[in-house]
């Protein structure tokens, strides 16, 4: 991994920077304004520089890891750009040679023409491993069609120990064979294209389309699109975060853990003008055989905010780490 990202570009490099700081802000749960404040800077500059507007700056990465106890994970990929601008320095590239332009993108957050009718979310831990299937109603309220999704599968085993944690991914990274991806739309596997691939931090376009042909959502319809993933684990905290990035109508998360673990389960909201505080309505347990399911609900979430539900297994000795967030 570290050749592979000795000879990344400065436009791949200043991606990753942008893509490590969105990571830990998720990861700790606070807003891009309450970033911004932390860090003294004017509420706009995080989102340009999460949106590749801005290059990165030596203070920015320094401020940012501060404010957000990452470890020197971003002050890492600081140092990636400046090594990835040195090098293009050094090529002495001809004069009429330009970048490749960028890919256009979807908006996926406010401006975007998609809306969520329903987001559901459903954990299950075997006492092994925690398989995500994530189902969400999508309805393109915009003129153009829509032909891929956004997501984003981020971990952390030790949020509390970020040097830990770090150090912890660098020797066992996510991979994707260990994920088993899948996706489905009408009733059709869908093609996913990686966007950024990291140790603990993946992020993903669902492409509407595979090898028999293609299905886009079009304007004024509504589509069910499902995925699902699989994390040990061993990289895998005790706390799963839902964080609307798109207007939603509807977000449910359900939880399934087997019962001889006796497990417990608590939750906390953040937006963008408050921090964490318990959230509004508790989650129903419900005990089906040998499985104990939590199942949280909320209507029309504030675009923003981040619902994090918690747990430990009472059944079990406390492991060894702070456990806090997660994606």
């Amino acid at each position: 991994m570290d050749a592979q990202e000795d000879e990344i570009t400065v436009e791949r490099a200043a991606e990753n920077f942008a893509a490590e700081v969105a990571r830990w802000r998720e990861v700790r749960g606070m807003s891009k304004r309450a970033l911004a404040q932390a860090m003294g800077f004017d509420p706009s500059y995080v989102s340009h520089m999460e949106s590749g507007r801005h290059r990165p700056r030596e203070e920015f990465a320094r401020l940012a890891d501060e404010a957000l106890n990452a470890g020197k994970a971003i002050w890492r990929r600081w140092c990636d750009y400046e090594q990835a601008k040195a090098r293009e320095g050094q090529a002495r590239r001809p004069p009429t040679a330009t970048p490749a332009p960028r890919r256009p993108e979807q908006p996926y957050a406010t401006g975007s023409a998609l809306v969520v009718e329903h987001d559901a979310a459903r954990l299950q831990y075997d006492g092994r491993c925690y398989r995500l299937t994530m189902r969400r109603l999508l309805r393109n309220t915009g003129e153009e069609p829509v032909t891929r999704y956004l997501i984003r599968i981020s971990v952390d085993r030790y949020p509390g120990d970020p040097e830990r944690s770090n150090a912890h991914y660098r020797a066992h990274p996510l991979t994707w064979h260990e994920l088993d991806l899948t996706a489905t739309c009408r009733g059709e596997a869908m093609r996913w294209q990686a966007k950024h691939d990291r140790d603990a931090f993946k992020e993903v376009w669902l492409l509407f389309d595979n090898e028999h042909g293609r299905f886009p959502l079009y304007p004024g319809e509504s589509v069910w699109i499902e995925y699902a993933y699989t994390v040990g684990d061993d990289k895998w905290g005790n706390w799963f975060q839902r964080a609307v990035r798109l207007p939603t109508e509807q977000l449910e998360v359900q939880l399934v853990f087997p019962a001889d673990l006796d497990p417990a389960v608590w939750g906390t909201e953040t937006s963008m003008t408050a921090e964490a505080t318990p959230l509004r309505t508790p989650p129903v347990r419900s005990d089906d055989g040998d499985l104990r399911q939590f199942t949280w609900i909320t209507t029309t979430p504030a675009l923003h905010a981040r619902y994090r539900l918690e747990w430990r297994f009472r059944a079990q000795p406390e492991p060894d780490t702070d456990q806090g967030e997660f994606r």
